[in-house]
């Protein structure tokens, strides 16, 4: 099969539309962040090549501070086109539908500069903090809805870490965990309290993640919000709490105030063409 966007698309439709109901009561549930998972969402062969075409971590970004230790890309064209393929096969728009359609969530758009999608990496040692994403696009057009997450690691055990864990009742209390289990896809809100983390890989291998974020012009919620990309401690870092949480409120107010970000993001696709 030649993998190109549309046949990946096909497949991942197939899939979608075969579990729609199972996942819209999932995504439904009250009390936690909306939120579901499909295993086996593509042919284990696929799901394999994606992860081989994975580029080496010295080949992306890095981002690392006190707040988070992964790799990122976004630059799809400096990489095999196979992974430009599979990150734009969930833009198409019979996904797109289908996906409002199970979470609910009307007036959805994927992001053609991948804003903060395309590829991540996790190795050992790495981690992202509790945190709320940024609430809108990078023009501050269109509010930050959906988190679509597709992770291509083989073998890879719960136990090994870089599983996604959803904050239900805030950061201060325990969190809920989904594996990021092979060929596994989760879709996950995000609004003003879908606080979520990665937990810190302690095994050796790579956790390889394909990332979408789909937008819209309205609000995942009954009111209008804004707020930076927020991070905070977890419960066993009262300490490093404080400090993310002094660090949120500065950028806030300074996005508020300046309507501009202090440091011009990095993490777009610019296209030749």
């Amino acid at each position: 099969m030649e993998l190109k966007r549309a046949n990946l698309a096909n497949l991942i439709l197939l899939k979608l539309e075969n579990n729609k109901e199972k996942l819209r009561k999932e995504f439904l549930i009250k009390g936690q962040i909306n939120s579901c998972f499909l295993d086996d969402l593509l042919p284990e062969e696929v799901a394999l090549e994606i992860y081989a075409k994975f580029p080496s971590p010295e080949d992306m970004s890095i981002h690392k501070s006190i707040r988070e230790n992964k790799r990122i890309a976004a630059q799809m064209d400096l990489y095999d086109p196979l992974l430009e393929e599979i990150v734009y096969a969930f833009q198409d728009q019979r996904i797109v539908s289908i996906v409002e359609q199970i979470t609910g969530i009307n007036e959805m758009v994927p992001d053609d500069h991948l804003y903060a999608g395309g590829i991540s990496l996790m190795s050992k040692g790495n981690f992202l903090n509790p945190h709320l994403d940024n609430s809108h696009d990078n023009d501050r057009e269109n509010y930050r809805v959906l988190n679509l997450l597709y992770y291509v690691t083989p073998d890879w055990c719960q136990e090994n870490g870089g599983n996604l864990e959803l904050w239900d009742r805030g950061t201060k209390h325990g969190q809920r965990t989904i594996h990021s289990k092979f060929n596994r896809l989760v879709l996950m809100i995000t609004n003003k309290s879908s606080y979520h983390s990665v937990s810190k890989v302690i095994s050796d291998g790579k956790r390889c993640c394909v990332s979408n974020y789909y937008f819209s012009r309205l609000p995942a919620e009954n009111e209008e919000y804004f707020h930076v990309t927020s991070f905070y401690g977890r419960p066993e870092e009262p300490f490093k709490d404080t400090l993310l949480r002094i660090d949120s409120t500065l950028r806030n107010l300074v996005r508020k105030i300046t309507k501009k970000r202090i440091v011009d993001t990095k993490h777009i696709y610019k296209k030749k063409n």
